[in-house]
Order: structure tokens, then sequence, then C-alpha cells
């Protein structure tokens, strides 16, 4: 399950302007919605005969598979290279109930929003029941600092009940983080970039339970609390995009109940093998819970993979969300670029590189292998960002990225991969990108 979203009527217009805008802007996304989505009701609905059904056989694979046959990944090479005497093809890939899974990686990089970065991750996988009728359980610790001095802590987990009755997903993070905004809507450039600076804390939860195979419907809290605002930005006599939209606020807060629906017939969502996901979000942000503002949030995002060719272990992947806000949503809430609810889309682009009252997504990524044992596989992906703006709040520009990246197996048994990319946009955008386990 996944949050963070947002689409918005301007409230510093006069009432009659905001009626005209509340009118005009479902009419946009319904069209955007009716083009987009037809393609999505055939895939997500579609299954071609090869697949059979939805579960994901590397849970329960051993090597006698022919499709797999003898698995390795980082730490089978390090013992080989030690020299210890079994072969790496000795341990078996099946996951095991009750036995917790580890991959630990070192963060050295370098991103686009962040400069050089240094830091420690863990993916902990388990499964709490037999895996044949249980979706893994994951777990993701993030720490990291960065040479813009930027200092994130972040805690994702995903934790499902025995035959997937319930699930519980959490997600808290603490951020320290000088960055940069380049303002409102779609026509700005990098001339435009404005130096902030503040701390972010968020706190989810969600609790869902399961009314029919893979559906569920469950309630969450959702926090969203950004202190010490500071803009470097504005010179004299003017004022930034943030300025006028906040009014130089130093803090804001967003506190609201989610109503939550999903569907997940994924089996590891570490690295999805087939089926769909589908998670829709209302949530109502409230005064009497702590809000700044009142306003309001839908957030709709599908996902489809099928294996291509059919009895490979090839992937082709898709990727569609809506992020939607009502109301007067804090500046630093509203839909931005590579703030989805894991900060995984539109590689090619910097973060909040455009922004807007509502955003609708478009990816897809095909995953092959390289190496046969599992080792090094491969991805080519392209995606599209689109952002309601202007009086009108019409969405009246697409922008595309396209990219390419190298996988490498940290943990046969979990299925998880390090993922290196990079990615080029439009007006010169490009950069690397970094994650543990796939972007989705």
């Amino acid at each position: 399950m996944n949050a963070r979203p947002a689409h918005q009527i301007n409230v510093h217009a006069d009432s009659k302007i905001s009626i005209r805008v509340a009118a005009v802007l479902p009419v946009k996304i319904i069209r955007l919605w009716h083009c987009s989505t037809a393609f999505f009701i055939i895939i997500f609905f579609y299954s071609p005969p090869v697949q059979g059904q939805n579960h994901e056989p590397e849970i329960i694979i051993q090597h006698k598979d022919s499709l797999i046959g003898h698995q390795i990944d980082v730490w089978d090479v390090c013992r080989y290279i030690l020299g210890k005497r079994e072969s790496p093809y000795n341990d078996s890939i099946a996951i095991k109930k009750g036995r917790v899974y580890v991959s630990p990686v070192p963060a050295l990089g370098y991103s686009i929003q962040s400069s050089f970065f240094a830091g420690a991750e863990a993916n902990i996988t388990f499964c709490t029941d037999e895996p044949r009728q249980t979706n893994l359980s994951t777990m993701l610790i993030n720490g990291e600092y960065s040479l813009k001095q930027q200092f994130t802590l972040q805690f994702e987990s995903n934790v499902w009940t025995r035959n997937n009755k319930i699930d519980l997903v959490g997600d808290i993070r603490f951020y320290k983080y000088p960055s940069v905004t380049y303002g409102m809507g779609t026509h700005t450039t990098l001339a435009d970039a404005d130096p902030l600076d503040y701390t972010y804390l968020r706190v989810y939860q969600v609790a869902a339970k399961q009314f029919l195979p893979d559906l569920l419907c469950g309630i969450g809290y959702n926090l969203d609390y950004h202190y010490d605002i500071e803009d470097f930005g504005s010179l004299p006599g003017t004022e930034t995009d943030i300025k006028k939209y906040d009014g130089g606020a130093r803090s804001t807060i967003s506190s609201g109940i989610s109503l939550n629906m999903v569907y997940d017939a994924r089996r590891n969502n570490n690295n999805p093998q087939g089926g769909w996901y589908g998670d829709v979000i209302i949530r109502p942000n409230l005064t009497i819970l702590g809000s700044s503002h009142n306003w309001q949030l839908v957030y709709a995002d599908f996902r489809k993979y099928f294996r291509l060719p059919g009895k490979s272990h090839n992937i082709i992947s898709f990727w569609n969300y809506y992020w939607i806000t009502i109301g007067h949503a804090p500046y630093l809430d509203l839909p931005a670029t590579s703030w989805d609810t894991y900060e995984n889309s539109a590689r090619g682009y910097i973060q909040d590189r455009y922004k807007g009252p509502a955003l609708i997504y478009f990816e897809s990524e095909y995953r092959f292998s390289i190496l046969n044992d599992g080792l090094l596989g491969g991805v080519v992906f392209t995606n599209f960002q689109s952002y309601s703006s202007g009086p009108s709040n019409t969405f009246t520009t697409v922008f595309p990225a396209v990219g390419t990246g190298l996988r490498i197996k940290v943990n046969k048994h979990s299925n998880t991969n390090a993922c290196i990319d990079y990615a080029w946009g439009v007006k010169g955008a490009n950069g690397v990108f970094f994650n543990l386990g796939e972007v989705f």
C-alpha cells in the first residue's frame, strides 16, 4: 500500500474564480483519466495464458526449476572469493516460514538532489505463514547524509499476517532537508531555482483487512509536519512561489485519517514477478486534527506485471498514478516530481522540479536477465509526468524521460536487487538513481 498525495483549488483567488476552477479541473481530470486508463483497464484485467495464476513462483521455487536454475547473489560470490569449500550454488532459494532474510547494503553514491551521499540501508524480508498462502512481509531501514548537508532517516514496513488477512503498512521518516524548489506550474526553468531548508517528520500507519482474496479495505492515520522552513530565494522586493502560496509560514501540518482500499496480487513487492496492484486513498486533513488548513487528497495507484516472453523471468511492468488535492494543501505537500510515497518516480528529473495542484503519472519498465544465475540483470524504462497549471488548472504539458540500468542480486532468497539507473529527461535533465529493491 502506498500513500502521499494531492490536487488543489487555489484559495488565494476570489470565490467566483475558485468555484470555476473547481468545476473545470474535475472535467480535465476525467478526460485525461479516460485516455490514460483505457489502456490500463485492458492490461490490469488481462493475463496471458502462460501465467496461469497471480502467485509469484520465485518464493517457493527450488533449484530444480528449469526456469531459474542455480541462483547466486553477491554474498555467494564473496564466500566463493574467500575460498569457502561449499559451492555458491548449494543453498536453496525457497523462502521458509519464520525465517528472516536481511539484505544490508552500504550506501555510497550520488543523486541529483543530494550530490554525493553516504549511509547504510537494509531490506528485511520474512513470511509470517506458509509462502504459498501469504505474501512476503518487508521492512526497509535507511539512513543517509549528503554533501548538501541533507540527513534522512526512514523506516518503512509492510507486514502481512497469516493468509493475508491483515496488512499493516507503516512509513516513518525524519528529514533535515536543505533542497531546491522551482515554483508552481509547468513553465518554470532551472533559473527559477529557489533554495529551501526545512525539517520534515512523516508518520503514516495503515491497517487493512482482507474482504475478498487480495482485496483489502482499511483505515489509517497520516501526519506530514514541515517546520523550521527557510526560503533563501527571494530577491529584495520580490516573492517566491512558496511565500506567495503559504504566506511565509515557518511550519505547516497536514494531519488526517485515511480510507484505504488496496488490491495486491503480488507476492513479493521487492521484485514482483506477476499480478497487479491497485491502491485508492481518500484522506481528509482537518484542523481539528491539527492541520494548518482543511483540505483533502485523493490518490489512485495502479501497477501491472507480465512475463515477457511468457516462460522467462523477464518482466514488463506498468505504473500509473493520479495524485489530487482539493482545498489549500501546504506548498510542500503538493504533488511534485519524485515526491510519490517512496520517492521513486520520474527518474531523469531532480526532485521537486515540477509542482502543481494535480499530477498524472505513467511509467513502463522492462526487466531482463543478463546472467542465467540471476546475479546480474538490466532494465530499460520510460516515464511521463503532467501537472495541472495556469488559471484554468488544465493539463497542457507532458514531461517524458527514458533510461536504462543495472540490477545486482543482493539476496537470492528475497529476490532483492540493488538498482543503479541512469535517465534522461527534457531540457537537459539527467541523472543517476539508486534503489534497494525494484523501483515499483
